[in-house]
């Protein structure tokens, strides 16, 4: 038998368990690891005002907490792709979610700063686990092109779902209960998962995968962590000996990755996935696309809090347009690709976002929320329709074999665009807010403290005079709105390049049609 294996209540090809009702209700159990993830990223954020007051971190910290996550797990996620092609991709679903739902209590009770970073690298780990699971489950439950697309879409809107639900809860918590309850949220979430999945998710893996290589795990984690900290550590401070090091094994350590791959009769990644111009097309657009994107994201909550003066619930609903643009493109997104072209509908998804943070230059500390929310609805939109078709290429370009190894490297653009755009646009925001000028009246030594971060300006100049207090936080703010909106164009313009390249390498792509006999 060629296909791979699958669990009971699979049909005579191996691709639908327990009829067509069990197949929606399995999707259903699966999108509830999205969730859990998508709820995650969100609530830092918004908790990261309260992490500043209560742990005190700098501002290298701050970041270090943003995307030390993202740096684990994009070190990761390739490794333990190609893990659940071979051990079964429902055993490591369920074995991660419980890992994810333990570190997320340990997370929230983080005495420092410090043990905050450890705790969100380990979480990391656990949540490699988890999105390439989940994506290679679809492409086995879902044989059906027409049909896996809506699953697709349903699977990337719960994503967005997740950034709706997480800042709304995250923020209620946040206005009743202490920062780390928004860690918490994770658990029932992981419950169900673990509970209903263990009963109803068919078991599918790779029936002749070969060994999982320790080494080209290493060299896969090695390579790309050393590399993006090199970037990180260059953004922020510029080129060291150290960092030089640092980026030089980094690059050495993914290019010997390469070469083993190429060597090995079954390697943890089959480098020759990258010959489809369509599935390297849809990676490259996936990772451009994350990389512009998230230094408005990453600094939004920040703005909305601590500039705008509104409370944690108040910034969750404030963001809600992006995710409810992202599940409503989402869900027609394999439509409009099949309706006019693959390439068509990223290249303008993308070229929608592109122009929506074009429209941040305008944003000031005093802004309406119609410019705001106008532009997260946008954002929101060409996102969406474009993350869902180019998820979609990505399986479809795969044998089913496959489908965690190759979700994994969908996965791997990602969050390594998040980690990437972290650390170079939010450094250009970073830089630009250390950048102000002592105000009249402020003591060098407070502005000082208030150059480290938002949220430690915002707790010095509590301390200060009334003239002075108000006098540092309006430079403040206005200064870490500049840096936005530096971030924001820089994030154009990428996202803008992303929608060219896009138009170029998905020439000619469509997403996979129903065989004639099977209509």
């Amino acid at each position: 038998m060629n296909s791979e294996s699958a669990g009971p209540g699979t049909g005579a090809k191996g691709t639908r368990p327990g009829g067509d009702r069990l197949r929606w209700v399995a999707l259903a159990v699966l999108v509830l690891a999205v969730l859990l993830v998508g709820i995650d990223v969100t609530v830092l954020g918004l908790a990261a005002p309260f992490l500043s007051e209560d742990l005190r971190p700098s501002s290298t910290q701050l970041l270090w907490i943003g995307d030390v996550y993202s740096f684990v797990i994009a070190g990761l996620l390739v490794s333990m792709g190609s893990l659940g092609d071979r051990i079964g991709r429902k055993k490591l679903l369920l074995t991660g979610s419980v890992a994810f739902g333990a570190l997320s209590v340990l997370t929230a009770y983080a005495h420092s700063a410090e043990a905050m970073i450890l705790w969100r690298a380990l979480m990391g780990v656990a949540g490699a686990t988890l999105m390439p699971s989940t994506l290679a489950l679809i492409r086995n439950i879902f044989p059906d092109p027409r049909e896996r697309s809506l699953a697709v879409g349903i699977w990337g809107a719960m994503t967005a779902a997740g950034t709706a639900v997480g800042p709304v809860v995250g923020g209620f918590l946040l206005e009743h209960y202490w920062w780390g309850s928004v860690f918490l949220i994770n658990l029932p979430v992981m419950a169900v998962l673990v509970l209903v999945g263990s009963k109803l998710l068919p078991e599918s893996k790779n029936p002749a995968p070969g060994p999982w290589d320790l080494p080209s795990v290493g060299l896969s984690m090695i390579g790309i962590i050393a590399l993006v900290y090199a970037v990180k550590e260059a953004a922020a401070y510029g080129f060291r000996w150290d960092v030089a090091v640092t980026g030089v094994v980094g690059l050495a350590g993914l290019y010997a990755f390469v070469r083993r791959q190429l060597r090995l009769p079954t390697p943890l990644l089959d480098m020759r996935l990258f010959a489809n111009r369509g599935f390297s097309g849809a990676v490259l657009a996936d990772l451009l696309t994350i990389l512009g994107m998230s230094g408005l994201v990453f600094f939004l909550s920040q703005f909305l809090q601590m500039v705008q003066d509104r409370t944690p619930f108040q910034a969750g609903l404030a963001e809600l347009p992006a995710a409810i643009g992202s599940v409503v493109a989402g869900l027609f997104a394999g439509w409009v690709a099949r309706r006019t072209s693959v390439r068509g509908a990223v290249s303008g998804g993308l070229t929608a976002v592109g122009l929506a943070l074009g429209a941040c230059l305008w944003l000031q500390a005093t802004s309406s929320y119609l410019l705001l929310g106008s532009v997260l609805l946008v954002v929101g939109v060409g996102a969406g329709l474009a993350f869902t078709v180019t998820a979609d290429v990505i399986l479809s370009a795969v044998p089913k074999e496959q489908a965690g190894a190759a979700s994994a490297v969908s996965e791997t653009a990602y969050e390594l665009g998040a980690a990437l755009g972290i650390a170079l646009l939010g450094s250009v925001v970073t830089g630009v807010y250390r950048s102000f000028t002592t105000p009249a009246g402020v003591p060098e030594g407070a502005a000082e403290h208030a150059r480290q971060s938002l949220g430690e300006a915002v707790q010095t100049a509590h301390g200060l005079p009334g003239g002075a207090e108000h006098a540092l936080l309006d430079v403040a703010r206005d200064t870490f709105t500049e840096g936005l909106r530096f971030g924001a164009g820089f994030g154009a313009v990428i996202l803008l390049a992303a929608a060219v390249l896009a138009w170029r390498l998905l020439r000619g792509q469509r997403l996979e049609e129903v065989p004639a006999e099977e209509d």
